[in-house]
């Protein structure tokens, strides 16, 4: 069992209104549908930050930085859901408990990494505009979160 694909290409149809991909079933390409996330998650924040030409030059940098490195946290999400999803009819204790210890640790780097790339785009723009950037970056993250956790089945 794989829950990968679907999780992603649900983080496709949740994130932006405007993908119309025609098939984003369990065959879809995760890699394509991360940067369809990326580009979409990019539209969002220059629609609603409006930032100068200044801002821009030292938002986009920072932003692009924090992506990255959100990209190897979903890597290792994935990953980790790959292995519930392989040991799910079988799931012991033992594999049970490693996979609740990497997603424990994979949640509290993204809390971390979230606070410093907030923490430099805090200072990169007016108080305002980061302000606006943490709560977007928090409702879209709560939004993926809601449904990609509830495709998910509970451990039996």
């Amino acid at each position: 069992m794989r829950f990968g694909p679907l999780a992603i290409a649900l983080l496709v149809t949740t994130l932006s209104p405007i993908v119309h991909a025609q098939d984003t079933g369990l065959a879809a390409d995760e890699q394509i549908l991360l940067k369809q996330i990326m580009t979409d998650k990019k539209a969002v924040y220059a629609q609603n930050l409006g930032l100068t030409e200044e801002e821009s030059a030292k938002f986009w940098p920072i932003y692009d930085e924090y992506e990255a490195k959100v990209k190897k946290l979903s890597d290792r999400f994935l990953a980790n859901l790959n292995a519930f999803a392989g040991k799910y009819d079988t799931l012991g204790e033992a594999d049970a408990a490693a996979i609740l210890k990497e997603k424990m640790a994979i949640e509290k780097d993204r809390a971390a990494l979230k606070q410093a790339y907030t923490k430099k785009i805090a200072k990169a723009l007016p108080a305002k505009k980061a302000l606006r950037y943490a709560q977007l970056e928090t409702r879209i993250d709560l939004m993926v979160q809601r449904n990609v956790y509830g495709l998910i089945p509970l451990a039996r």
